[in-house]
């Protein structure tokens, strides 16, 4: 019963019990009714396979994205961005890593849909609280020069007691190839002369990051 002519209360906005469609299509349509917002979302999905795939879409150039035309490509690109910075600062100085998934979820965002590989280096303190977060190394769509001096000389400076690696396969592949292993290995000797612990080497893929720790690969 509601009194005094007051209006009931609205319910709580809800954006995780929207479909793909109705997010996507309040996010790009917004000035257009929902009904038909939502239709020309569900029309963009067909088109590119998903949210994933017209995320990706949306990084290629004018050409080559068909169907998705520059304001639209850009705003799928700034939410993007929104959730990269989220995570990142989820991972800010003085944050310490006790969960892995906080970890794999900031690596997955920042890492997966790259075109080029990327190598990026978490740095430490003693009790694990993110000093930095740093791409140290870029390279071509199958593979990246990575030179340990250079990780452990930017730890040391950091003054960081642990690091945690990544990389990503643009193929999609996650299983860390025999390159993989190898860098690894002069990674935790190169760290261990300085009394610094590399946890861990994350190889990003389409599916969940590989953890070589858990691998037995450390």
């Amino acid at each position: 019963m509601h009194t005094n002519g007051s209006q009931p209360a609205s319910p709580p906005f809800q954006p995780g019990l929207l479909s793909d469609a109705e997010l996507l299509g309040r996010l790009l349509f917004a000035g257009k009714s929902r009904q038909h917002a939502t239709r020309q979302a569900e029309s963009l999905l067909q088109c590119f396979g998903g949210l994933r795939q017209l995320q990706i879409a949306s990084r290629l150039s004018t050409d080559e994205r068909e169907g998705l035309d520059d304001e639209d490509a850009n705003r799928i690109r700034l939410a993007h961005e929104l959730v990269h910075r989220q995570l990142k600062q989820s991972l800010q100085r003085g944050v310490s890593l006790t969960s892995p998934a906080m970890t794999m979820d900031y690596l997955q965002t920042v890492l997966r849909d790259r075109r080029r590989e990327i190598f990026t280096c978490l740095f430490l303190d003693t009790r694990h609280r993110v000093i930095a977060s740093e791409d140290l190394f870029q390279g071509s769509i199958d593979g990246a020069c990575v030179y340990p001096r250079i990780v452990a000389e930017r730890a040391l400076r950091l003054s960081a007691a642990a690091v945690i690696v990544a990389h990503n396969h643009p193929s999609g592949v996650s299983e860390p190839s025999l390159a993989d292993q190898a860098i690894t290995r002069r990674l935790k000797d190169a760290l261990l002369l300085l009394e610094i612990r590399l946890l861990d080497h994350f190889v990003v893929g389409d599916g969940p990051p590989v953890s070589m720790a858990s691998r037995g690969m450390l």
